[in-house]
């Protein structure tokens, strides 16, 4: 009977452990009810690697106090990549957490696309809309403007911000850009009909647009009051998260850094935009941040990250890739940053923090992309992704909490700038190694664009020895063979599970005058405002 009662007692105590076990990662208390995490997703554009102090503190900047302090209480990823190195595709792998070539979105859509991210497609917002969550989007959506297409269709309760980019579209007080951007032209007689005008490369006959929800609610917006505007919207969703009683995904996809830059007044010298610019988006991620605390602290995570390299022919208005130069590009002519596969077009500054949860002031260098935030999140919120379909990212909720370091084992990175290639798996990275097979076609500062070369067999650079990218592997050598067989029979499996993926989506790039965000055409460059 002792021997009985003894055992009993034994496994109790076992199962307590283990209760305890759980309720410590997951940040319960005993006789509380679990709470499901929130979510802040803050998404930078056109950032660099080395805007980060953190990631240069040899450069003794002072640009980004808040991300450090964000850095110091979290986790650093170090080698952390965007899915895609321009806008809408790397949106969509975050928000899908699946390779361009599944989710059909492979390049930019324009000011008069009709559609957008297939509505195929399932979204991170419209899993955890499912679970209960009230899911909130801020700032650039660039998945689609019209109809079923907009946010508010796609998972989000919610939605304050620009349909694209921020230089599509004209604005009665233009930003810092190059070339020049004129002021929006509104001298012309009512627009029965919409034509793109383009002066210099600049929209100049249509308004850039502020939605909220489905509506237009301001044409054209002013750029100088836009980050006020989106701080205040996101920190009105985050104070308010307990009224609601529910957890929340608030996703802030920032207009810094991508040009037209609008940073706060006096106006800047030239040489300083960029830095005054930088400071106005960390403090707008402090006020996140701090707001954050405040309400929800212990059960809130935020990830910060890009959503590509700095636009490298904005020349002083672009931001630093760090030691990530491209050399090998670039001292053949052409850009090696944004719309490119080379590490400054992709490898962006990302912090995860969670207090209790993601130990403090750590560093990881797992190879990671943006593509991993749906599966990640998903897990963290109890949730399994759809069975239906095959994705690319990889579950981090390891590393972000228990300090594995293993990440994906081979990474590819699409094609994004090069017409005609568009979405192609050009460059791919296993390891310390980073295996070519196209190289070249982006725009530099001073306009130089290098021609696009195919490489057959690939280069391959050892980014642990020459993070520049200046010095290929010599392919007479054993390690070059190696390493090429072991990439090329990978990237023909992931090439050969694309094309027989019944659930692979395409999407629709076909544009239309009647697509183009208007709410008033009887008015030169659609003006209106809305807001109170």
């Amino acid at each position: 009977m002792a021997e009985g009662f003894s055992l009993i007692l034994l496994s109790g105590m076992l199962m307590c452990g283990l209760l305890l076990h759980t309720v410590c990662r997951h940040g319960a208390s005993i006789g509380e009810p679990s709470k499901k995490p929130n979510f802040i997703i803050i998404l930078a554009d056109d950032i660099g690697w080395g805007d980060l102090d953190a990631n240069q503190p040899e450069e003794k900047a002072n640009n980004t106090p808040y991300l450090n302090l964000l850095a110091q209480q979290g986790l650093r990823l170090t080698d952390f990549h965007s899915p895609a190195s321009t806008c809408s595709p790397s949106r969509a792998a975050i928000l899908t957490g699946r390779y361009g070539l599944r989710n059909g979105v492979t390049h930019n859509f324009a000011v008069g696309s009709v559609a957008g991210l297939p509505l195929s497609e399932v979204t991170l917002p419209q899993l955890l809309q499912k679970v209960g969550y009230y899911t909130a989007m801020i700032g650039k959506w660039h998945l689609g403007h019209n109809g079923p297409y907009v946010p508010t269709n796609r998972g989000f309760d919610y939605y304050l911000g620009v349909p694209y980019s921020n230089d599509m579209g004209c604005t009665d007080i233009p930003g810092y850009n190059l070339p020049d951007c004129l002021p929006c032209d509104s001298s012309g007689a009512p627009m029965f009909r919409l034509k793109r005008s383009v002066h210099r490369g600049c929209y100049s006959k249509l308004g850039l647009p502020l939605f909220e929800n489905s509506s237009i609610v301001e044409q054209p917006l002013d750029l100088w009051t836009l980050t006020e505007q989106y701080k205040s919207a996101a920190l009105k969703i985050i104070q308010t998260s307990r009224e609601r009683g529910q957890p929340y995904l608030l996703y802030v996809a920032l207009a810094h850094m991508h040009v037209p830059l609008a940073p706060p007044l006096p106006p800047q010298a030239p040489g300083k935009v960029y830095a005054a610019s930088l400071r106005e988006m960390d403090s707008l991620v402090g006020a996140i941040k701090s707001t954050s605390d405040e309400t929800d602290r212990d059960n809130t995570l935020i990830w910060f990250t890009g959503d590509n390299g700095p636009w490298e022919q904005k020349c002083q208005y672009a931001g630093s890739v760090g030691p990530f130069t491209g050399k090998w590009q670039s001292s053949r002519g052409g850009g090696s940053a944004k719309q490119t596969t080379w590490e400054g077009g992709h490898r962006v500054p990302t912090v995860v923090y969670w207090p209790h949860k993601i130990p403090a002031n750590s560093t990881s260098s797992a190879l990671l992309s943006g593509m991993d935030i749906f599966p990640t999140l998903l897990s963290l919120a109890g949730v399994t992704p759809p069975s239906d379909r095959r994705f690319d990212g990889i579950d981090a909720s390891n590393i972000l909490l228990n300090f594995e370091q293993t990440g994906h084992e081979f990474l590819f990175h699409p094609n994004s700038g090069a017409a005609g290639t568009y979405g192609d798996l050009q460059t791919v990275r296993t390891g310390k190694y980073k295996a070519y097979y196209i190289t070249g076609a982006a725009e530099a500062c001073g306009g130089a664009t290098g021609g696009q070369q195919l490489h057959d067999p690939p280069l391959i650079f050892d980014l642990e020895r020459d993070k520049a990218e200046e010095m290929p592997l010599d392919i007479r050598t054993p390690e070059y063979q190696m390493v090429t067989q072991r990439i090329a029979r990978r990237r023909e499996k992931l090439l050969w599970d694309i094309a027989t993926d019944p659930s692979v989506s395409t999407a629709d790039y076909s544009t239309e005058e009647s697509a183009f965000p208007c709410c008033d055409p009887m008015r030169p460059v659609c003006r209106c405002r809305m807001l109170g």
